[in-house]
């Protein structure tokens, strides 16, 4: 795989979860991981775990609801650091509530984060991507984008959404940026928590055998897919969509 040396990547909800493993991944290939964050005490503490590692990761604190808190820390990364190489749109919030108990502000403060979000920061990234000519954005959208349990309107609605503002934005910023989605399945991130928040994680055998590879999937797991997506393995993807899942929307369970 590639040495990001020198690479500058936004990665949005970096703090916890699958984002903070998005910007390990970077940040052991040299990358330089900006760690766009709302919350301070998970923001501060995944710079801090980044840097005792000898890796370079500066926490920028951001909500991402914010369209003009968005634009500043485009502006601000790019003015410090010269360049923008990849964009990782990743922060999300879900609101699982029958249809009847959720609220319009809900849906639509889901809709905000999750996917207006994403396409803030690429509207505001995109002059510094193209000027790189190598650059990429991968979007983090789910599962829940093509198959649904009940109460989960908000959620797959703006997942989904990620998905088709995925193509469209590959069709938009070619040649110079391409654009891909992951969709992750199950990943198991209460201990990716930050530390005040963190809890010990034992999985039932029915959840492994849920999928095929026989266990829950992890952070890391993602992690390794978004860099994948931004280095020269992958310069002839793009518009596309990665389903990293244990291959659990393949499996038909049948209750006995």
């Amino acid at each position: 795989m590639d040495s990001f040396a020198n690479k500058v990547v936004i990665v949005t909800g970096a703090g916890q979860g699958i984002g903070k493993a998005i910007v390990q991944a970077f940040s052991h290939h040299e990358a330089h991981a900006i760690i766009a964050e709302k919350d301070e005490e998970a923001g501060l503490e995944t710079q801090q775990w980044l840097n005792d590692k000898g890796s370079k990761a500066t926490f920028i604190p951001c909500d991402v609801s914010r369209e003009d808190a968005i634009k500043s820390l485009i502006q601000k990364v790019a003015e410090q650091e010269g360049r923008i190489d990849f964009l990782v749109n990743n922060a999300g919030v879900s609101r699982f509530k029958p249809i009847s108990e959720l609220s319009v502000e809900e849906f639509d403060e889901v809709l905000s984060i999750n996917l207006r979000s994403a396409f803030i920061f690429s509207k505001y990234a995109a002059p510094y991507l193209k000027k790189t000519g190598k650059s990429a954005i991968v979007n983090i959208a789910s599962t829940r984008a093509l198959m649904s349990e009940p109460d989960s309107e908000a959620y797959a609605a703006s997942k989904g959404g990620i998905l088709a503002l995925t193509h469209a934005l590959a069709n938009s910023l070619s040649p110079q940026v391409r654009v891909n989605a992951i969709s992750p399945g199950w990943i198991e991130v209460r201990d990716w928590k930050k530390a005040s928040e963190r809890e010990e994680v034992i999985h039932r055998e029915i959840d492994k055998t849920q999928h095929l590879v026989g266990r829950v999937g992890t952070p890391e797991d993602i992690g390794r897919a978004a860099v994948f997506l931004c280095s020269g393995e992958s310069t002839f993807m793009t518009g596309q969509n990665m389903i990293i899942d244990g291959g659990m929307t393949v499996k038909m369970i049948y209750e006995t």
